[in-house]
């Protein structure tokens, strides 16, 4: 029996949809959308639906990537995003953040009434503080300068939360849903329209010019005539410099049974330690909804104490059962706060991009894939310009996120080296289902001891970029801190940028 449990995502344990066969034979098409999370699937779709011929590449399998690690909240409240955007940029770009996604919302409504089942429902969206906070003051006029359907909603949350509030914010008529059962429904629906799927296909490579070329990791080619990458963090980031644009974080959820009533509403805390609540209902059982506990992707090792966290607090609050789904999603904040939608790189015209979510994939996600289907097939978009990852709007802070994010991922490369030795244990240190640093035939090499007491032993340093991977000892996995990229105990590939594994080799005798 595991020490602790392994993480298991409520949106993943009972998926009963197709496996599609992995990429055996090159081939030719008009479009590839490489990634079937939501904005890819969302966007293969649209391209579908419109007359053209696309073939989506899937690494894992449909919802193993941030799609199915979410919270699954629908709602243009994206914290306290207003405010900042109108003194970042101005009311119009703050408002066309706005309409971006509530054009999506409006979207998934279309597709709820046309018989799409993803469990969704209407729900409020509320933003909260314990203590006094300037920023929701700030929000509150935003909202009111950009006539967002919201407003003050200190008594509605005080009613709800049992827990002291001081201030509290609402946008009316948001939504959540099931996103694996979306995924599928799109996917579904995709293949009868004559789209082509293939999964445990990992590109890990995409030519430049005319009629560009994705190869996959098993040598296998798709040659199209544009290539869209929507796998969250952009693998082929270098030649627009990607890589110096995004700042990752991490975040954890739980999911506990109760016995109360569903809480009505989504709820997010502003300010330290911030706490998410929804309900979810599933076959006659209630689930409670715990999100918070945020940090930098790859600069935790002890993420098990993430979980305990919130789930104590949603049995001391709410009086639930221990948690019986943990999950973790991970997250790109660009230095501005606006997606990256659009042409990736000022001199390849076929080449484009979906990236940059921050928290809230749900709705800036199906609007991407709309607003790329558009690009493809020529029509007009009002949010092309102000999403395009090729923007010139750099701000005074947007040169401060920069220095930040770039000084960071800097200062982790050298922590690394020197966590190689300060770290370092002997083998026989490690217990059963435990992960370290360790020495092995006079090598610092990675290395997990799984229930049977056989050593799996990987190269701790990252095929991305070269900083060194931390283990993580919920998820079982071995985690990047520069850029996001994760590896399971065998090294393979979990998440990206990495494309290739780290090296790897079983023991029986460490």
């Amino acid at each position: 029996m595991h020490r602790y449990p392994f993480t298991n995502s409520i949106w993943r344990q009972h998926d009963s949809g197709d496996l599609y066969p992995p990429l055996a034979v090159s081939e030719s098409t008009e479009v590839v959308v490489i990634g079937a999370g939501i904005a890819g699937l969302v966007c293969a779709y649209e391209l579908q639906r419109r007359g053209k011929q696309v073939t989506l590449l899937e690494a894992l399998e449909i919802g193993h990537g941030t799609t199915g690690h979410t919270t699954a909240k629908c709602s243009v409240q994206h914290g306290a995003i207003y405010h900042q955007l109108i003194r970042h940029f101005n009311e119009s770009i703050a408002r066309l953040y706005y309409e971006f996604n509530l054009e999506a919302l409006a979207y998934l409504n279309n597709q709820v009434a046309e018989g799409f089942d993803c469990d969704y429902s209407a729900e409020h969206s509320f933003l909260y503080s314990r203590e006094a906070n300037e920023e929701l003051s700030k929000e509150l006029d935003a909202y009111r300068r950009l006539k967002i359907d919201g407003g003050d909603a200190m008594e509605e949350v005080r009613a709800a939360l049992p827990f002291s509030i001081e201030q509290a914010l609402v946008i009316h008529n948001q939504a959540q849903f099931h996103p694996v059962k979306y995924l599928r429904e799109l996917a579904d629906r995709f293949v009868r329209y004559g789209g082509k799927i293939y999964e445990r296909t990992r590109a890990t490579e995409v030519s430049r010019g005319p009629r560009p070329v994705v190869t996959t990791s098993t040598g296998r080619r798709v040659q199209a005539n544009q290539v869209v990458i929507a796998t969250h963090y952009p693998f082929n980031d270098l030649l627009g410099l990607y890589v110096s644009k995004f700042s990752v974080e991490r975040s954890y959820i739980v999911a506990c049974e109760t016995n109360l009533p569903p809480l009505k509403g989504m709820y997010l805390e502003v300010g330290q330690n911030s706490r998410s609540f929804r309900s979810y209902e599933e076959e006659g059982t209630n689930y409670l909804l715990v999100g918070g506990e945020g940090h930098p992707a790859g600069q935790v090792t002890d993420t098990r104490l993430r979980y305990d966290r919130l789930e104590n607090d949603a049995q001391s609050y709410f009086g639930t059962n221990r948690a019986s789904y943990r999950w973790s999603s991970q997250d790109l904040m660009t230095l501005d706060k606006l997606p990256y939608v659009g042409q990736m790189f000022k001199r390849e015209r076929d080449l484009f991009v979906a990236s940059g979510f921050s928290k809230w994939g749900m709705t800036n996600g199906i609007a991407a894939g709309i607003l790329l289907a558009d690009q493809l097939t020529g029509r007009p978009n009002r949010f092309i310009e102000v999403m395009s990852p090729l923007r010139q709007s750099v701000k005074p802070a947007d040169i401060g996120a920069f220095f930040k994010t770039n000084l960071d991922t800097v200062t982790q490369f050298t922590k690394g080296t020197v966590d190689r030795v300060l770290e370092r244990r002997d083998v026989q240190e490690l217990q059963l289902d435990e992960g370290g640093i360790v020495q092995v035939d006079g090598k610092t090499r990675g290395v997990y001891r799984d229930l049977d007491n056989q050593c799996h032993v990987v190269n701790l340093t990252c095929t991305h970029l070269g900083c060194t991977v931390k283990w993580n000892n919920a998820e079982r996995s071995w985690d990047c801190p520069c850029h996001g990229s994760r590896f399971d105990a065998k090294g393979d590939v979990l998440e990206g940028p990495a494309t290739k594994p780290l090296t790897y080799n079983k023991r029986g005798d460490l």
